[in-house]
């Protein structure tokens, strides 16, 4: 495998669970888990960024190394962006955006997802698993992902996508599509391409980034996790779900 580095971004606000980083699961805050789940993976280097005097704080207490970056940014995405050129990371290297809020993202599958731009025809990398119910193929807030039979992904959305014609196909048209998880790879000169483009349409339309990168030309390689990630955190019930997760995954 490619040597890689992973970049956690870190924000403190949060609409629906304010200050969400420094929630404590199971004695250490989210963000020390986060940290530890990639500490975990192969990766080279491991750095948090954030805007946030309180996150550097508390991340540099339990040892982790910190990358302060600007406020204006619209996403982990930009901030990490910023890492790779205070960093000096040159354009090939291969960079794991590991969302902060995802706590029980298994170190085996970040090693997954970057070792899917070992194929240089790749420019981004992430995975999806298939969906488990009707219900999530029809939650807005599930993000499906269709894929070419070669895995390059064809389309993200927040619709039930393929749409079944007939009735009957309603099974087929779920199983056609896959959960996105919120992880990926990149190579440092891939993000700089992608930040410095506008938004596109479709990316202001259904609000999901990834359509942005698609929009531009670029190829974005899915591949099905080796094992299904505990859900990220957003509410305050998702904290007590990540707690349940975390301890069977220590006690395992």
């Amino acid at each position: 495998m490619s040597n890689f580095n992973i970049v956690i971004p870190s924000r403190y606000a949060s609409t629906r669970l304010p200050g969400k980083p420094l929630r404590e699961i199971n004695g250490k805050t989210m963000l020390e888990h986060v940290y530890e789940r990639a500490t975990e993976s192969s990766a080279s280097d491991v750095v948090i960024a954030t805007d946030d005097d309180r996150i550097a704080e508390a991340a540099e207490e339990f040892g982790a190394r910190v990358c302060m970056t600007g406020n204006q940014h619209r996403s982990g995405t930009e901030r990490i962006a910023e890492v790779c050129d205070l960093m000096d990371w040159h354009d090939d290297m291969i960079v794991v955006n590991l969302q902060g809020d995802e706590p029980t993202m298994p170190a085996a599958l970040i090693d997954q997802c970057a070792g899917l731009l070992d194929d240089h025809s790749a420019d981004i990398a992430t995975l999806a698993s298939p969906l488990v119910s009707q219900a999530d193929f029809e939650n807005p807030n599930v993000v499906k992902v269709v894929v070419a039979d070669n895995f390059n992904a064809i389309y993200f959305s927040r619709a039930a996508i393929p749409y079944a014609r007939v009735s009957t196909q309603q099974a087929q048209a779920r199983n056609s599509a896959l959960h996105h998880h919120g992880i990926y790879a990149y190579r440092c000169g891939v993000l700089r391409r992608f930040v410095s483009a506008e938004p596109s349409n479709l990316e202001v339309c259904e609000q999901l980034e990834q359509l942005r990168a698609l929009s531009l030309g670029m190829t974005i390689r899915v591949a099905i996790p080796a094992q299904r990630p505990g859900a990220g955190v957003d509410t305050e019930d998702d904290l007590i779900a990540a707690a349940r997760d975390l301890s069977r995954m220590q006690s395992g």
